[in-house]
């Protein structure tokens, strides 16, 4: 049985006339919309502060303040926010004024209830698809994946099972899996099986943004906030608002922001950086990592109570190699997929399909999704074979074999020591990881679970050469 929808997003109506604002109101919770009310500019800037709505309704002539305050405060406070003004027939021109202010468009009273229900749900609509058309345009070009979360093996089962009850619930979401098992994937799919499935998605990499920009990008910024901030910019969090938060390497969240973000999601308020107004954010968090956040937590690179905080309803996603039966399934989808993109016809072979049921997959589906891409570029005639997938010469190579360990010095003091200990131990570590990886900078950073900038400045610092 799907969940219930959220109640619709509240529409402020500002008009100082009792028995007008009441009619509006019944013709607006008719429709299923919840309703604010203000009767002065005052009042309903206070409502669009606290109450978070998605529209406002406002008539230009108020007995305190007017509706060009009440649209320019609200700009203010929400530039994205649309406002559509009622005026009386003979002030025709002061609608004019205020639609070259930014207002959205306007009502000639007396106001006809079928061609406000039209402009509401017109402007609804834009204020739906701006919030996520920011995002989108930053990552549209360059998302590619499963359109839906593809195989039949019975631990995947239980993973959408878990799914599907945790999308029943506003609670925050951790999905553990290594890297390349789709965690965005099942964090869309929590997001479209829940009561947010009319919201947006917003996802971040906390790895992927410097530490410097990584609190503007979740939190937002004012204008002059700092050199090239010529213009407000809302976060992450509040282009979320009403739907859900995609925290992805959340492991790697620089400490310093672990508490703004616990602050966030317990009190659903934030400041924008260069700000002093607080806003309130109605946002369901569902956050991913591959590292062992445990264990972070023991070393002091993560905060305890974030921690439990993040880890109220854990999602564990399993390896490729633990879903061997899926792997056949998902070749064929990434084959049918990349002809379709390529103008191909191929087919897998029986031969390649045992290569590809022997392999381990440590990239998981992510380097399934990569080795058949290759394979469909490479394949001339009509049969993907052996010979494409490369998959043979991989595991061909046998890792190198160690030379022996040097003694350690431990000549000077205990510090001294201890330095020069650590930083071998160090060295000789991510030289293991390396060879591992095949050389592989990202895929030794996640054995080794420290974020792939750490592992690069380690490898300048210890003069490693591969």
């Amino acid at each position: 049985m799907p969940p219930s929808r959220r109640p619709p997003a509240p529409i402020l109506i500002v008009e100082d006339k009792d028995s007008l604002r009441a009619m509006l109101r019944h013709a607006l919770e008719d429709q299923g919309h919840s309703v604010l009310e203000a009767a002065d500019q005052a009042e309903a800037l206070k409502q669009v502060r606290d109450g978070r709505p998605d529209l406002i309704l406002s008539d230009l002539r108020l007995l305190s303040g007017d509706g060009v305050g009440v649209l320019r405060g609200a700009k203010e406070i929400d530039p994205g926010l649309p406002v559509i003004v009622m005026t009386a027939y003979g002030s025709i021109q002061d609608a004019v004024v205020a639609m070259k202010e930014g207002a959205l468009d306007f009502l000639a009273k007396p106001v006809d209830p079928d061609h406000l229900l039209l402009l509401v749900e017109r402007a609804l609509a834009q204020r739906r698809m701006a919030a996520e058309n920011q995002v989108l345009r930053e990552e549209l070009a360059a998302r590619r994946g499963a359109p839906a979360i593809i195989g039949d093996d019975p631990s995947l089962a239980r993973v959408i099972a878990t799914l599907h009850r945790a999308a029943a619930t506003d609670t925050t979401v951790l999905l553990l899996g290594e890297s390349g098992t789709g965690k965005e994937l099942f964090a869309r799919t929590l997001h479209a099986f829940s009561n947010r499935a009319d919201g947006p998605f917003v996802a971040i990499n906390c790895a992927a943004i410097p530490e410097t920009l990584l609190e503007t990008e979740l939190f937002g910024h004012e204008k002059g906030a700092f050199t090239g901030a010529n213009a407000r910019k809302p976060g992450r969090f509040e282009l979320a608002h009403r739907g859900t938060l995609f925290l992805d390497e959340i492991g790697d969240l620089p400490i310093g922001l672990q508490a703004k973000i616990l602050r966030a999601l317990e009190e659903k308020r934030f400041e924008r950086v260069g700000g002093t107004q607080s806003l309130q954010v109605d946002v369901r968090v569902v956050a991913a990592t591959n590292r062992n956040l445990k264990a972070a937590v023991a070393s002091r690179q993560f905060r305890e109570d974030l921690f439990f905080r993040l880890s109220v309803f854990p999602i564990e996603i399993p390896p490729l190699r633990e879903r061997q039966g899926d792997v056949d399934i998902l070749a064929r989808c990434f084959v049918d997929r990349f002809c379709r993109e390529l103008k191909k016809r191929l087919a897998l072979s029986p031969e390649a399909i045992d290569e590809l049921r022997r392999y381990n997959w440590p990239g998981n589906v992510r380097e399934l999704q990569n080795c058949i891409e290759r394979a469909v570029i490479l394949a001339d005639g009509d049969t993907i074979r052996p010979r494409h997938l490369n998959l043979s010469f991989r595991e061909a190579v046998a890792p190198p074999a160690q030379p022996a360990a040097e003694p350690l010095d431990l000549s000077g003091t205990l510090a001294d020591a201890t330095r020069r200990v650590v930083a071998e131990v160090e060295r000789r570590k991510i030289l293991l990881a390396l060879d591992e990886a095949g050389g592989q900078k990202p895929r030794a950073a996640d054995l080794l679970q420290v974020s792939y900038k750490t592992l690069l400045q380690k490898i300048k610092d210890y003069g490693i050469e591969r």
